[in-house]
């Protein structure tokens, strides 16, 4: 009786490309053709979200990784290039970068070192909280574009930022592209020297080494599969500082994201404000049809009380009382709300963004530990400078706001009681004064909304150019159309007097005649320079230890879908190794490879090559007493290990024996204690020189189960979960199994006769559902056959999402 038990089985309706189980909880993500990604839990086999394609990020998903922790799943883009991180608990797009190139594969690893210095880094993480106020949570109404700090989620942040541990995010691609993300968000290496494109990936947990598995093109044109092994020693030797340098880094990344978004909502707020204004006030300018000027009219009114007949009928037909108050009110709301972006979101962050950088300087500055990074005081120095104009330009905007605020509600009082007496009616005494300051303002704004001005209507007759707060949001290049009125600055007259003073570098430069965007993108690329000389430098430092061409590939292959395939690579912590398991079909079928490589580099490993024949002897009887078939030719399908010491395969049989699809689970060290040692041949490729491969006798004992009317071709596992899923060869039906349960006495019983009755049942739905002569194959038939067992589960996946336990 096998040792798994069915728990799941389902027929999807897209294609799977790439699938990964959770490292923490019961939980597998599946990605299909269509772009879609699919969270399903292992009950049987349930699912608990779905988030589909989007224009605003791609529709066709290359590699999937999942944070060490569970909690976010990050995964690749090829039409568009980009990688998203999406929080797992709601399906939420919580943070996207763009690429240079298509991402082939991802792995997502945790630091297992430890070491003094780290411990009390990890303890003393977040000073920064006892510092910095929190920050604000941005509004509701705006920010459609991402909900990591809106006002229910203002935790989100931390959940992006994850675990104080260094984990790294190492993504591959085309051409040798190989890059690494601490914490998934920012970038601590630009890896060179890599060639062919990259089918997987792992970097070691001691980070010494990054084993990848690349295609590169042979002289021949022949795909050629080989094993490259970097030396990624600076990482582990400065691990401490790493780990330092990248969570300052993270938080600076997160934080100029908190920045973007902030002054998103501002723009979103000041398009409230035009598209009120052009609503009412633009339409009222252009259905005027005299030859006089608008603002001629309202001067008129203003100074005199009398206004022309087409005026006053534009006035109380167009425009009404009611909307006038209307207008005004959700003007001056659109205003405060930008103030208070102003004030509480872009300053706050400014000053969180000074505080981390100041850090990071600090950093620098101890030369011995950080030089060999690649920290560079002087570009965080420009870094901090640029933060600090942002700021003073933020206060600028501020002083704007303010005197705009005062012509706009001087303006809307004035024509709201000029409009109420028109109407002959009653007007408010208290509304009724206005002092020569009052009429100052109402004429400011005469002349900045309503001059013939070519300017003002380039976009579609939007008062965008010369709106004074308007220009400070525009993200253009261009200068101010009208820069703030400094005559009179005691200040800035004083320093343009002291030669000393003028070119001081503790003083931040105003940039007066640029925009609050241009200052803000100046002070992105200021940092984004900053922050990526460590990857320069890091990448750099990285070496080729090893590179070994393992195999060609068949030309028939050229179909399957390469996320899929072997080599499958796993990094062994406890005895530091690297492992890659890999078929040869064209040369042997019926042999499973396992290279063994050190983490260390430097470090050499005995039998580091050696081969399983998959050829397999049974003498038991089944369970019926009669005698089995004694022996058994299989070749291997995919391999995928499961933990350190065991190996979980998909294998077929030969022709003779029905073409059988078998899930077994090897162990390793039966297969690893070989005597004879293998003498690589530099100049020759492994395939040409598998006969002196030392090769082991396959060893099963009951650890396999027959996969019955499947066509089995690939398995993804996880070993802590103890679970493993199976997919068929048209990418479409998957099993889903629970591996280790003989070990619990009385659930173990119970689940291996609910496994023999699931065995039965298969056996029973599958004969009423299939025709004759159909056994075997997958297809139509096959899928037929399988609707009316999959309909009890089918039914679990409901439009409403099941919620994470």
């Amino acid at each position: 009786m096998p040792a798994f038990r069915q728990v799941g089985e389902k027929q999807l309706p897209n294609p799977v490309l790439c699938m990964a189980w959770s490292p923490k909880r019961d939980l597998i993500a599946l990605a299909n053709t269509t772009g879609e990604l699919l969270l399903h839990r292992l009950a049987s086999f349930q699912r608990v979200w779905s988030l589909p394609p989007s224009e605003y990020t791609g529709k066709e998903i290359t590699a999937l990784a999942w944070r060490p922790d569970g909690k976010i799943l990050a995964f690749s883009l090829g039409d568009t290039k980009q990688v998203v991180l999406c929080g797992v608990e709601k399906a939420e797009i919580l943070h996207v970068f763009p690429m240079q190139s298509p991402v082939t594969c991802m792995h997502w690893m945790e630091v297992m070192e430890e070491s003094s210095a780290l411990s009390s880094f990890y303890n003393s993480e977040d000073e920064s909280k006892l510092f910095l106020p929190k920050l604000p949570t941005l509004p509701k109404s705006y920010s459609t574009t991402s909900k990591i700090f809106s006002e229910e989620k203002s935790d989100e942040i931390l959940n992006l930022l994850g675990e104080v541990r260094l984990n790294i995010l190492v993504l591959g691609g085309d051409a040798g592209f190989v890059e690494l993300y601490a914490y998934g968000m920012y970038k601590i290496a630009t890896l060179g020297g890599v060639s062919g494109t990259c089918r997987s990936l792992s970097l070691s947990s001691d980070l010494k080494s990054l084993s990848v598995i690349t295609e590169v093109r042979s002289a021949d044109n022949n795909p050629e599969i080989c094993y490259i092994q970097l030396d990624t020693g600076l990482l582990s030797d400065c691990l401490p500082e790493v780990t330092r340098m990248a969570r300052k880094f993270t938080h600076i990344s997160t934080l100029l994201q908190y920045l973007h978004l902030s002054l998103t909502c501002m723009c979103e707020a000041w398009e409230d404000i035009l598209m009120q204004m052009d609503l009412r006030l633009t339409k009222f300018v252009q259905e005027k049809n005299t030859s006089t000027q608008v603002q001629d009219e309202f001067l008129e009114l203003l100074l005199w009380g009398q206004s022309s007949p087409e005026l006053q009928a534009l006035l109380m037909n167009q425009l009404t009382v009611k909307g006038l108050k209307k207008l005004g009110q959700s003007i001056e709301s659109s205003y405060s709300s930008i103030q208070k972006l102003v004030i509480s979101h872009l300053q706050s962050g400014s000053e969180a963004l000074l505080y981390h950088l100041s850090e990071v300087k600090g950093m620098s500055l101890w030369k011995q530990k950080f030089e060999p990074l690649g920290l560079d005081s002087a570009a965080i120095e420009g870094a901090i400078t640029a933060v600090g104009s942002f700021s003073l330009k933020a206060n600028e905007l501020l002083q704007v706001i303010d005197k705009s605020m005062k012509n706009f509600k001087a303006f809307f009082r004035w024509l709201y009681v000029a409009m109420l007496r028109m109407c002959e009616e009653h007007v408010p005494p208290e509304l009724n004064k206005m002092t020569q300051k009052d009429i100052a303002f109402v004429a400011d704004f005469l002349s900045e909304h309503f001059s013939e001005n070519e300017e003002l209507f380039d976009r579609k007759g939007k008062y965008f150019n010369v709106e004074r707060v308007g220009q400070y949001l525009k993200d253009e290049d261009e200068d101010l159309v009208s820069p703030p009125n400094t005559k009179g600055n005691q200040w800035l007259r004083f320093l343009q007097e002291s030669t000393h003073l003028k070119e001081s570098p503790l003083l931040f430069p105003s940039y007066p005649q640029k925009s609050l965007h241009f200052v803000k993108r100046m002070m992105e690329n200021v940092i984004e320079h900053c922050l990526q000389n460590p990857a320069e430098v890091i990448g750099k430092s990285v070496k080729q230890a090893v590179f070994l061409p393992l195999y060609t590939v068949p030309e028939s292959s050229e179909n399957t879908p390469r996320l899929f395939e072997l080599p499958s690579l796993w990094n062994d912590r406890k005895a530091k190794l690297h492992y890659v398991v890999f078929c040869m079909p064209e040369i042997s079928p019926s042999k499973l490879y396992i290279l063994r490589k050190g983490t260390d580099p430097n470090r050499h490993i005995p039998n580091s090559m050696t081969s399983i024949d998959l050829s397999h002897h049974l003498d038991n009887a089944d369970d019926n007493g009669a005698a089995a078939q004694s022996h058994y030719v299989y070749s291997c399908l995919d391999a995928r290990f499961y933990d350190d010491e065991m190996l979980t395969v998909v294998m077929q049989g030969s022709e003779e024996q029905n073409s059988w699809r078998v899930l077994a689970q090897l162990p390793l060290a039966s297969s690893l204690n070989c005597e004879t040692e293998f003498n690589w041949q530099p100049n020759l490729r492994l395939d040409q020189q598998t006969s002196a491969i030392p090769c082991q006798d396959l060893v099963l004992g009951n650890q396999w189960r027959e996969l019955e009317n499947m066509k089995a071709q690939f398995v993804a596992v996880n070993g802590i979960r103890k679970v493993a899923c199976v997919l068929s060869a048209n990418l479409r039906h998957l099993r889903v199994f629970e591996m280790d349960v003989e070990d619990e006495d009385d659930e173990g019983a119970d689940s291996q006769n609910a496994s023999a009755d699931q065995d039965g049942l298969d056996a029973t739905m599958t004969s009423q559902g299939q025709g004759e002569g159909s056994l075997g194959v997958e297809g139509e038939a096959e899928e037929q056959g399988r609707d009316e067992f999959l309909k009890p589960t089918e039914h679990l996946e409901s439009e409403e999402a099941v919620e994470l336990s």
